[in-house]
Parts: structure tokens; C-alpha cells; sequence
């Protein structure tokens, strides 16, 4: 691992076993013409595998401590400092390539924003493939009715097609978490177009899920959809958030839609 070590404030924690690295790099099977980006990629263990393959991978690290041993290990890495929740991503679009394909360790205290940040530019992603904590990749997949089941698993059911890979032990790590973690493949879908109702979709999804152990009726009364009258939506808002579906959530979001459009601001 050299000198530099993980820093927890940036999340970190290096994968260092050449057989998980090798399974990631199946899993992604990168193409030479992709257009490849890496979150956080360290110290490059996973980095260089798909940079022998793939010339165009863009590299984004928020460390600078690492950056010159990046590019001293991996000449000619396309390599930015910055942080990627703040990148725009339709900039990195290179006009002959296909949709972004990203991947990357990620910090998993930060899971959730990059999900969400991906989920407002589904159209130009193809597929994320990430190193997850496992209990976040459960519910990523969890069905209703079951205990896991929340608000990623819903946005992600409508925005993508999720599966959990395989489950990683802490030992493969440096520092060793004190948590299992997981590989997750998500596969945008590429027919939802309508982006003012995805982005509705997703903060009424929010909204329901509010006040977990309440209500449909006393959750969205809390939230930024309480003047709405939700007579006749056709949902039974005595029903908790986690016992409805997909298909009931954006029902619900189509019924928001039409009443807002009464009342325009």
C-alpha cells in the first residue's frame, strides 16, 4: 500500500485482493471504445485492469495525495481531482462514445448521493457497477413487505434493473471495515424520458416513505404534497409507504402530476 494511507474522512478503504479484482473486472467487461468513468479509484489496483483495456477511462479522485502516484503508475491515465458529486457529468459525454459506464469502490457513507446524482442523468448512463456496504445492496433489491424495503428500493426498481453480484468479505480491504460489503450491477433503463416526472417520482417516493411508521395519509400531509387532496388518487392511504409497489408509487406520482397542473405557480 506505499505511504499513503486510507483516510477515513474521504471514506477509504482499499481493496487490495487480486481475485475480487479480477471477478469486478468480469463483472464490467469492459469494451475498448467505452466511455468509462472511476469513482475514487485510490491507488489504482482496479484502475490499471481496466485502463489496459479501455485507453478512454476517466479516473475521478477527490484525494490529491494520490494523484501523482496515479500518474506515475498508470501513464496516460485521464485522471481528475475533484469531487464527483460535483462534476457534471453531460461534460464528460465525448460526442462518438455511447452512454457513461461508471464504476468504482465508492465511500459508503456517500452511496446514496452518488445513486441519486446518477438517477437525475439516467439518460446519458448505461450501467454503474459499485462496491457497496451489503446491508445498502439488500435494499437496493428488497421486494415490498419485507423489512429492507425503502426508498432506494423503489427508486431503483423504476429507474433500473439491480443485481447483487457477490458478497466481499471485510478481509479484502485495507483498513478492514468492520461490515461485509457487495457488488452491485445497476443497468439504467433507457426509455424514461419524461424528466420533471422522474424527478416528481422520486420526491414523492421520498415523501411517502417520510415518516416510515405512519401513514400514507399522515406521511404525505407532512410533506411538500399536503395541500393536495388525494380523494379519488385510487391509492388507500391507510396503507404504510413499504406496502406498496412500483406500479402504486408511480400511480400515485401521475396523480400528483395532474393536481399540480391545476394550480400551476
Amino acid at each position: 500500500m506505499g505511504n499513503i494511507k486510507p483516510l477515513k474522512r474521504f471514506g477509504q478503504n482499499y481493496l487490495k485482493d487480486r481475485n475480487i479484482v479480477d471477478k469486478i473486472v468480469k463483472e464490467i467487461s469492459p469494451l475498448p471504445n467505452e466511455n468509462i468513468i472511476e469513482i475514487g479509484p485510490g491507488l489504482g489496483i482496479l484502475t490499471k485492469e481496466i485502463f489496459q483495456i479501455n485507453k478512454n477511462l476517466l479516473a475521478v479522485e477527490i484525494d490529491k495525495r494520490v494523484i501523482e502516484t496515479l500518474k506515475e503508475s498508470i501513464p496516460g491515465l485521464n485522471l481528475i481531482n475533484q469531487d464527483f458529486l460535483k462534476l457534471d457529468l453531460f461534460t464528460l459525454l465525448k460526442e462518438s462514445q455511447s452512454r457513461l459506464r461508471i464504476f468504482g469502490n465508492i465511500p459508503y457513507n456517500l452511496t446514496s448521493p452518488i445513486l441519486f446524482k446518477l438517477i437525475e442523468n439516467t439518460q446519458i448512463i448505461n450501467d454503474a457497477i459499485f462496491m457497496v456496504q451489503y446491508e445498502v445492496a439488500r435494499r437496493m433489491i428488497t421486494p415490498k413487505g419485507i423489512k429492507d424495503y425503502g426508498i432506494l428500493s423503489v427508486v431503483l426498481d423504476y429507474f433500473s434493473t439491480v443485481n447483487l453480484c457477490f458478497k466481499v468479505s471485510p478481509h479484502v480491504f485495507f483498513p478492514k471495515p468492520k461490515i461485509y460489503s457487495a457488488l452491485v450491477h445497476i443497468r439504467f433503463k433507457t426509455d424514461l424520458d419524461d424528466k420533471p416526472f422522474n424527478k416528481l417520482f422520486v420526491s414523492v417516493v421520498k415523501s411517502c416513505f417520510g415518516n416510515r411508521r405512519k401513514t400514507l395519509k399522515n406521511s404525505l400531509n407532512n410533506s411538500i404534497f399536503r395541500t393536495i387532496n388525494f380523494e379519488g388518487s385510487g391509492i388507500d392511504f391507510s396503507l404504510r409507504a413499504e406496502q406498496l409497489d412500483t406500479s402504486d408509487f408511480v400511480k400515485l406520482t401521475k396523480f400528483v402530476q395532474k393536481e399540480l397542473s391545476k394550480n400551476p405557480e
